[in-house]
């Protein structure tokens, strides 16, 4: 299989100067712009990092030059390859990418559609744990809030609670349908309950209006104790084998964490050192105080 699972720990990230005008140097100039607007220094490591790994994606499976393609959006702000030619006579690779808490992830795939979802296991900021799924409830089926609470602890049916909404994200980004969707359409049954680090799990199964969907696969794993990552795959196109239904291929594809000299390992610089790109991202906060993580 030629499909890739990468991960860096953006959360973890404390660039130094050059570090960060490297990283900014690599990256089209209006995402550097568009990056360099983040309030906080948080978001602004995961999206650049994010972009880092998409052009990592395209170099390494792609075969092209760091600088010889260009990135731009769909309407929906999907990045997606422009002008891709050089991959002629492989199926098309689709990718996905995701930020959330720690870690930025990216998930691609030959032949199939992919989507990808990223969620860190957090106390509610403002409220308890029940007034926060009061509120959320909607997003789900009766089925799925009995799995959720089913567990005794606040933390472990928090924990099932951001499961069920990476698995749901994963799904609706890799069908691109975007705010739109009626999350209640689709219920996941997840197999098993808990899951341990350093596995992948395929077994979870998803009824879309009701009627179990074979020809989808969610591969799920924990980049560690608080971070849950869900792949939605879809049908294979025929270009590709189906291994869906092969649940001890999923071992191998684990996500890999990168660290920062191995996500540049490829990269080429796009534009001049700016440095007062470095002079507003030290100045920005980390992150707004409003979470507590348990």
């Amino acid at each position: 299989m030629e499909g890739a699972r990468w991960a860096f720990r953006c959360g973890a990230w404390s660039p130094s100067r050059s570090e960060w005008l490297l990283a900014a140097r690599c990256i089209q100039p209006e995402e550097r712009e568009r990056i360099g607007q983040f309030v906080f220094a948080k978001d602004a490591k995961a999206a650049i990092a994010g972009r880092l790994l998409i052009r990592k994606l395209v170099c390494v499976k792609m075969g092209l030059p760091w600088n010889g393609f260009r990135l731009d959006r769909s309407p929906r702000g999907k990045p997606y390859l422009a002008h891709a030619s050089s991959d002629s006579g492989s199926a098309p690779l689709s990718f996905n990418i995701s930020h959330q808490g720690d870690f930025a992830v990216l998930a691609a795939e030959r032949g199939r559609q992919v989507g990808v979802d990223v969620m860190k296991t957090v106390r509610p900021g403002s409220s308890s744990v029940q007034d926060f799924f009061r509120i959320m409830k909607r997003q789900f089926t009766e089925f799925e809030w009995r799995t959720i609470t089913s567990s005794q602890s606040d933390w472990d049916q928090l924990h099932l609670f951001y499961r069920h909404w990476a698995l749901k994200e994963s799904f609706i980004k890799a069908i691109g349908s975007g705010l739109g969707f009626d999350l209640q359409r689709v219920e996941f049954h997840i197999s098993p309950n808990q899951m341990q680090e350093g596995r992948v799990f395929c077994q979870t199964k998803m009824h879309l209006d009701q009627e179990e969907e074979e020809d989808w696969t969610f591969q799920e794993c924990l980049l560690d104790e608080h971070h849950h990552v869900a792949v939605a795959l879809g049908k294979p196109d025929g270009s590709v084998p189906s291994d869906a239904g092969n649940p001890a291929e999923a071992t191998s594809l684990g996500f890999t964490v990168l660290s920062f000299s191995e996500l540049m390992k490829e990269a080429t610089p796009l534009s001049d050192e700016d440095p007062a790109h470095w002079e507003s991202f030290r100045r920005k906060q980390e992150a707004p105080l409003r979470q507590s993580e348990g």
